[in-house]
Protein backbone atom coordinates (compact mmCIF):
# COMPACT_ATOMS: atom_id res chain seq x y z
CA UNK A 1 0.00 0.00 0.00
CA UNK A 2 1.36 3.70 -0.98
CA UNK A 3 0.60 6.21 0.79
CA UNK A 4 -0.64 8.19 -2.47
CA UNK A 5 -4.02 7.24 -3.86
CA UNK A 6 -4.02 5.90 -7.21
CA UNK A 7 -6.40 7.80 -9.77
CA UNK A 8 -8.29 4.20 -9.80
CA UNK A 9 -8.39 4.05 -6.09
CA UNK A 10 -10.00 7.67 -6.15
CA UNK A 11 -11.95 7.08 -8.69
CA UNK A 12 -13.89 3.83 -6.34
CA UNK A 13 -13.86 6.23 -3.08
CA UNK A 14 -15.72 8.47 -5.03
CA UNK A 15 -18.11 5.80 -6.23
CA UNK A 16 -18.33 4.66 -2.63
CA UNK A 17 -19.38 8.30 -1.73
CA UNK A 18 -22.43 8.74 -4.14
CA UNK A 19 -23.67 5.12 -3.23
CA UNK A 20 -23.83 6.46 0.50
CA UNK A 21 -25.36 9.41 -0.45
CA UNK A 22 -27.95 7.75 -2.91
CA UNK A 23 -28.70 5.22 0.37
CA UNK A 24 -29.86 8.20 2.35
CA UNK A 25 -31.78 9.94 -0.16
CA UNK A 26 -33.64 6.59 -0.71
CA UNK A 27 -33.84 6.11 3.20
CA UNK A 28 -35.67 9.90 2.80
CA UNK A 29 -38.38 8.15 0.39
CA UNK A 30 -38.93 5.93 2.50
CA UNK A 31 -39.75 7.80 5.27
CA UNK A 32 -41.69 9.95 3.21
CA UNK A 33 -43.90 7.15 3.03
CA UNK A 34 -44.17 6.55 6.65
CA UNK A 35 -47.26 7.31 8.81
CA UNK A 36 -46.31 7.94 12.31
CA UNK A 37 -49.78 7.90 13.41
CA UNK A 38 -49.62 4.37 13.40
CA UNK A 39 -48.50 1.58 16.12
CA UNK A 40 -44.64 1.22 16.13
CA UNK A 41 -45.17 -1.95 14.84
CA UNK A 42 -47.52 -1.14 12.35
CA UNK A 43 -44.82 1.00 11.01
CA UNK A 44 -41.98 -1.10 11.17
CA UNK A 45 -44.20 -3.90 9.28
CA UNK A 46 -44.65 -1.30 7.01
CA UNK A 47 -41.28 0.00 6.62
CA UNK A 48 -40.47 -3.60 6.23
CA UNK A 49 -42.74 -4.29 2.90
CA UNK A 50 -41.57 0.23 1.58
CA UNK A 51 -39.43 -0.54 -1.70
CA UNK A 52 -37.44 2.62 -1.32
CA UNK A 53 -36.29 0.80 2.38
CA UNK A 54 -35.33 -2.57 1.58
CA UNK A 55 -33.02 -0.78 -1.68
CA UNK A 56 -31.62 1.64 0.60
CA UNK A 57 -30.71 -1.35 3.16
CA UNK A 58 -29.42 -3.84 -0.13
CA UNK A 59 -26.98 -0.85 -1.33
CA UNK A 60 -25.92 -0.13 2.38
CA UNK A 61 -24.94 -4.13 2.58
CA UNK A 62 -23.59 -3.86 -1.19
CA UNK A 63 -21.43 -1.03 0.07
CA UNK A 64 -20.64 -2.65 3.25
CA UNK A 65 -18.66 -5.56 1.04
CA UNK A 66 -17.25 -2.65 -1.20
CA UNK A 67 -15.61 -0.55 1.76
CA UNK A 68 -14.16 -4.11 2.91
CA UNK A 69 -12.52 -4.98 -0.13
CA UNK A 70 -11.60 -1.31 -0.79
CA UNK A 71 -9.68 -1.22 2.37
CA UNK A 72 -8.04 -4.59 1.33
CA UNK A 73 -5.82 -2.30 -0.97
CA UNK A 74 -6.13 1.20 0.54
CA UNK A 75 -5.08 2.20 4.04
CA UNK A 76 -8.50 3.06 6.27
CA UNK A 77 -6.24 7.12 6.96
CA UNK A 78 -6.82 7.67 3.14
CA UNK A 79 -9.66 6.13 2.53
CA UNK A 80 -12.22 7.60 5.37
CA UNK A 81 -11.80 11.07 4.35
CA UNK A 82 -13.82 10.36 1.38
CA UNK A 83 -16.58 9.57 3.56
CA UNK A 84 -17.30 13.17 3.93
CA UNK A 85 -17.39 13.71 0.18
CA UNK A 86 -21.34 11.64 1.16
CA UNK A 87 -21.56 14.64 3.60
CA UNK A 88 -21.39 16.92 0.69
CA UNK A 89 -23.28 15.04 -2.06
CA UNK A 90 -26.31 13.85 0.35
CA UNK A 91 -27.72 17.44 0.96
CA UNK A 92 -26.50 18.68 -3.21
CA UNK A 93 -28.68 15.10 -4.23
CA UNK A 94 -31.86 16.20 -1.31
CA UNK A 95 -32.14 19.38 -3.09
CA UNK A 96 -31.90 18.13 -6.53
CA UNK A 97 -34.35 15.30 -6.22
CA UNK A 98 -36.31 16.15 -2.91
CA UNK A 99 -36.64 19.95 -3.62
CA UNK A 100 -35.20 20.51 -0.11
CA UNK A 101 -33.21 24.12 0.20
CA UNK A 102 -29.58 24.61 -0.38
CA UNK A 103 -28.99 27.78 1.58
CA UNK A 104 -26.18 29.54 1.25
CA UNK A 105 -24.47 28.57 4.91
CA UNK A 106 -25.29 24.98 4.17
CA UNK A 107 -23.38 25.76 0.40
CA UNK A 108 -20.50 27.03 2.51
CA UNK A 109 -20.22 24.68 4.88
CA UNK A 110 -19.86 22.41 2.26
CA UNK A 111 -17.23 23.96 0.00
CA UNK A 112 -15.29 24.00 3.43
CA UNK A 113 -16.06 20.30 4.11
CA UNK A 114 -14.56 19.56 0.11
CA UNK A 115 -11.18 21.82 1.01
CA UNK A 116 -10.80 19.46 4.09
CA UNK A 117 -11.00 16.71 2.00
CA UNK A 118 -8.64 17.97 -0.41
CA UNK A 119 -6.37 18.97 2.06
CA UNK A 120 -6.29 15.95 3.98
CA UNK A 121 -6.42 13.33 1.12
CA UNK A 122 -4.76 15.76 -1.65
Amino acid sequence: MTERLSFAQIVILCAYAFGMAGGQILFKLAALRVSTERPLTEGVFALLQNGYFLSALAGYFALALIWVWILSFTPLSRAYPFVALAFALTPILSGMFLAEPLTTRLMIGIAVTLCGLLLVAG
